[in-house]
């Protein structure tokens, strides 16, 4: 709808109304759909990656780099315009299904930086609030504790209710069937594993909370990979499901049918990037290894200290002279991470086809969701296992 309205726009698109003596230069194509998402987050990857490899090794505001950091709005803002315009102009070529291999890979390193964030969230909820239950109402604590893992693992338990029913075929689906069995076998294994005596010894913060959330979220990225699926009669759309219709497909499974850019768990997978964002930016994690992967120090402060004067006022004063409070480079490089993951997701991990002018679902998606989720699971169980297996390393 938006395309055929810019096409009625005289000289303006090529191809659409024109004026006598006035050429049509522009190519509509690129202003609407996936491409434009493509382009636009192309030119928010490249800012920060830039800003990424500019900040490296700034350790203190004395270093001139700080002031382009913590200033230059104007500039920063109208160098990040001038790069998304030229971004419209690169020609379609492969640029889109190259970009997509680029938003892959750096999708699949952001999700990681989810589960870490996931992880060090589930267990500063358990502390907190097993805290608060020694220092008085322990069982209105403790029930909340038990209330949430309770319904942490219903809804898993549903999740793998429904996926077997919707998203798997008697004699088709064998990838759906083993996913979705592993994965439960994992979240499974490592529940068990978080309560076992000789792990609640050597990682007291260790529990069912933690696990249930993992579990949910395991369940959540299972699902997200299954609805990238090429074939369409193991991966319903979503329009499908909720009018409750018979579920029927084309004649070729295969086929890329209409494409769904705004389903369940494209919005699902912003909120959860929202909220990671968020917690990423107000949290304060007590764990000092996840401080010091994030680069990050607990307790430094926000970088900017106020002080009263003798006149009353409240002025900023520059506390970062001796050592920033967060690693400059990295906050750019996790940004450009960032700008890549929503580019999948607000395509919906679909693989562009140049040829067709359609999109694709893909096994790439599929697998790197999967593997992702594979690899979160491994590093929740490496914080369970890793104080008893290392107990002269310092894990706090």
């Amino acid at each position: 709808i938006v395309s055929n309205h810019i096409e009625t726009i005289p000289g303006f698109c090529h191809g659409g109304t024109s004026i006598p003596g006035i050429a049509n230069q522009v190519n509509c194509d690129v202003i609407v759909g996936y491409k434009s998402v493509y382009r636009m987050c192309f030119a928010m990857a490249c800012f920060f990656f830039f800003f990424s490899v500019l900040m490296i090794r700034v350790r203190s505001s004395k270093d001139p780099r700080a002031s382009i950091q913590n200033g230059f709005w104007f500039f920063k803002f109208l160098m990040l315009v001038g790069i998304t315009v030229g971004a419209f102009f690169i020609p379609d070529g492969t640029f889109h299904n190259v970009w997509f291999y680029f938003g892959i890979v750096g999708s699949f390193m952001f999700i990681l930086i989810q589960l870490i964030l996931l992880i060090d969230f589930a267990h500063s909820w358990n502390e907190i609030w097993v805290g608060n239950s020694e220092e008085g109402n322990s069982k209105c604590w403790y029930a909340g504790l038990l209330l949430f893992t309770i319904i942490h693992y219903a809804l898993a338990f549903t999740a793998v209710v429904l996926f077997y029913v919707y998203y798997t075929r008697p004699d088709d689906c064998a990838e759906h069937k083993a996913f979705i069995s592993l994965n439960l076998i994992f979240c499974v294994i490592i529940s068990i594993i978080s309560i076992l005596p000789k792990v609640q010894e050597t990682a007291p913060q260790s529990g069912l909370l933690q696990s249930s959330l993992i579990t949910l979220y395991t369940m959540y990225v299972t699902w997200s990979a299954m609805t990238n699926n090429p074939n369409r009669e193991c991966n319903p759309s979503l329009l499908d499901l909720v009018s409750n219709s018979n579920l029927t497909v084309s004649a070729d499974p295969n086929s890329p049918g209409q494409v769904q850019w705004w389903d369940a768990q494209g919005i699902v997978g912003l909120v959860i990037f929202l909220f990671c964002t968020l917690y990423a930016s107000i949290r304060s994690s007590s764990n000092a290894q996840v401080n010091k992967l994030m680069q990050t120090e607990e307790g430094q402060g926000s970088g900017v200290e106020a002080t009263i004067a003798e006149d009353g006022v409240r002025r900023a004063v520059d506390n970062e002279e001796e050592g920033v409070t967060y690693n400059y480079s990295f906050f750019h490089f996790h940004l450009c991470l960032a700008s890549l993951y929503i580019m999948m997701t607000l395509t919906n991990w679909y693989r562009p086809d140049t040829s067709t002018h359609v999109m694709q679902s893909s096994m790439p998606a599929v697998w790197v969701k999967i593997c992702s989720s594979w690899l979160g699971l491994a590093l929740y169980l490496w914080t369970l296992v890793g104080p008893m297996l290392l107990p002269n390393r310092d894990f706090n």
